[in-house]
């Protein structure tokens, strides 16, 4: 009797607990996993304020944008320095000689600086009524103008004693020198002006008359100027032709090896 009250006892508790343990799981069932879905929202949240592109990415993008930013400003510099080594190659040890100037030919037509560009150039200030000096060297002038051998040679004679040399004058004058002898005359404040531009010194009173009787003291030299215009060398009366020639030689295959009219950006001649 004893052994069936306990059996029946085991029956109704085993029976009692798992009716007692089916609600519980069933409201364990129905409760949501919380913690789960909002860790899943917030890796959706970062997804979207992330867009398509990774972190790693994101992070790579903005490194690569930096190393270009600074590459580019490096190379800048680099072109900005280039530029200031050029300008400075170009004016130190150069004198500033050379520049604007209005005057006439042997002809009366006008005749400037802009006449000079794309020709290589021997200038020299002088007068017709020289006695020695200037016809010595401006046969100096046509003699290297003749062993350079190129057209490209301008030899050009410029007055300084403008109440004596019009252009009748200088026309009768050049005549006895190269046959491409170009010169120049004007009135005072002109060839002034034109000596100043190319430190020439000389002593013309500004007052004088063509019948006057005086001489005029000048600077002795003659210069080469490349098509720009601008000074290459002085050329001294100890100077020979051949070494002038040799000279403009040299200047003039600098020109070409660093490219010469086309790269200043002047016409070419045909």
């Amino acid at each position: 009797m004893n052994t069936l009250r306990s059996a029946l006892t085991r029956t109704v508790g085993s029976s009692s607990r798992q009716a007692l343990a089916q609600p519980a799981r069933r409201a364990a069932a129905q409760v949501p996993r919380r913690g789960y879905a909002v860790k899943r929202e917030q890796v959706f949240r970062d997804k979207a304020n992330v867009g398509p592109v990774s972190w790693t990415s994101a992070v790579i993008f903005i490194a690569t944008g930096f190393g270009l930013y600074f590459y580019f400003e490096s190379e800048k510099a680099k072109v900005q320095k280039r530029k200031q080594d050029e300008m400075a190659a170009k004016s130190i040890g150069r004198p500033n000689i050379g520049g604007p100037f209005q005057l006439v030919n042997s002809d009366g037509s006008p005749y400037t600086e802009q006449n000079l560009r794309g020709h290589w150039t021997l200038i020299y200030f002088g007068f017709t009524n020289c006695p020695d000096i200037c016809p010595e060297e401006l046969d100096k002038m046509g003699e290297a103008v003749d062993k350079v051998g190129s057209d490209e040679v301008l030899p050009l004679f410029v007055s300084v004693d403008p109440a004596r040399d019009s252009p009748e004058q200088v026309k009768k004058y050049i005549k006895d020198f190269h046959p491409r002898l170009v010169g120049l005359t004007g009135d005072y404040d002109a060839i002034k002006r034109a000596c100043k531009s190319y430190r020439v010194y000389f002593s013309t009173p500004p007052n004088a008359k063509p019948t006057d009787d005086y001489l005029v003291d000048h600077s002795i030299f003659f210069y080469l100027m490349d098509p720009l215009g601008q000074f290459v060398d002085a050329f001294g009366k100890a100077t020979t032709a051949d070494e002038v020639a040799d000279k403009v030689r040299t200047a003039m295959g600098k020109w070409e090896a660093a490219g010469g009219n086309v790269a200043a950006g002047l016409p070419v001649k045909v």
